[in-house]
């Protein structure tokens, strides 16, 4: 019998996820027989916008599935800002049914906020990873392409996807159909879990020099902390002067700089994809000062993280 998969589509889905998870089933069939069917549902029933404006009709409303199908929640920006409580009990029904239940990009989100992912390994895309792990510190978020966990099923979004995809293939129907079905696709490698899902600091700051590339991976891990310019060109053997002008050099702007600009931008990604008040928004960015991280912000990007916010979700909420 084939494996039915259904998909979730909330408003400002990303089609490139859902295609990347729903095309290599349609290629596993076409060459491997009735593998596999799959629908896709709406909260209402009705069509939902993808984030690239597309209107896309959905197959059903809202409905009980059964223990051997799968469920993935398909959601990119503002994962939260429109679900209802409906859809919540939902999704734990379907649990107690013993569907398998799945996020793909921020879906994992949702099942985080209907409590279902504890004890479970998930990932989400990286830029919203700091977002889930703010929100939901006691669950086990992992910086992998897609995490297959028992009755849990994550990806990163975009390509993972269809990384994971294939993974079920292989895993139901054989590696050499899952290769095939990767070939389709000018995919020439099917990638583990464990692949990365961005390029390291080398790569993505062009660097050639080891204390800096060092001293930039010590901030991305440590930037809700006032480290001293000091102690970090200490921790690499050189002299303050030294490392303000491997900044200047490489990524023209200071160390103070540079940190500043990555708080602001984790900032702007917790308010898009989470619903922490602005305050705990700016102690978990180092900011002592929620006045003074109101200013820099609007200095940053000319608007304020409330008036972002609400510009982000399209309702103002209370913080």
């Amino acid at each position: 019998m084939s494996q039915l998969f259904n998909f979730l589509l909330l408003p400002g889905f990303s089609m490139m996820d859902f295609s990347a998870a729903a095309e290599p089933l349609r290629s596993a069939n076409r060459m491997g027989g009735d593998l596999y069917r799959w629908r896709t549902l709406s909260q209402d029933g009705l069509p939902v916008v993808a984030s690239n404006g597309m209107s896309i009709a959905v197959d059903a409303p809202l409905l009980d599935l059964h223990e051997d199908e799968v469920l993935f929640v398909v959601a990119t920006y503002e994962p939260l800002a429109h679900i209802q409580p409906a859809l919540m009990q939902w999704l734990k029904r379907q649990d107690r049914a013993g569907v398998t239940l799945g996020g793909i990009d921020t879906g994992a989100f949702v099942l985080a906020k209907a409590g279902l992912m504890r004890g479970y390994r998930m990932t989400v895309h990286w830029e919203a990873i700091d977002s889930l792990v703010e929100s939901y510190p006691d669950l086990d978020v992992r910086h992998a392409l897609f995490e297959i966990d028992r009755r849990r099923i994550t990806s990163a979004g975009g390509t993972a996807s269809m990384d994971l995809i294939l993974e079920l293939i292989a895993q139901g129907h054989g590696r050499e159909l899952a290769q095939r079905v990767s070939e389709q696709f000018i995919h020439a490698r099917i990638r583990p879990r464990s692949d990365t899902q961005r390029e390291d600091v080398v790569q993505r700051y062009t660097l050639d020099n080891p204390k800096l590339q060092a001293v930039i991976e010590r901030i991305e891990l440590n930037i809700e902390k006032n480290i001293d310019v000091d102690e970090l060109a200490k921790g690499v053997a050189i002299t303050r002067r030294q490392l303000e002008r491997l900044f200047r050099t490489y990524l023209h702007e200071s160390p103070a700089a540079f940190r500043q600009r990555l708080r602001l931008d984790k900032a702007r990604h917790l308010l898009q994809q989470s619903d922490l008040s602005i305050l705990q928004i700016s102690i978990a960015c180092g900011f002592d000062s929620p006045s003074y991280f109101g200013r820099c912000y609007r200095q940053r990007f000319n608007r304020t993280p409330r008036q972002d916010r609400t510009v982000m979700t399209g309702t103002a909420r209370q913080n």
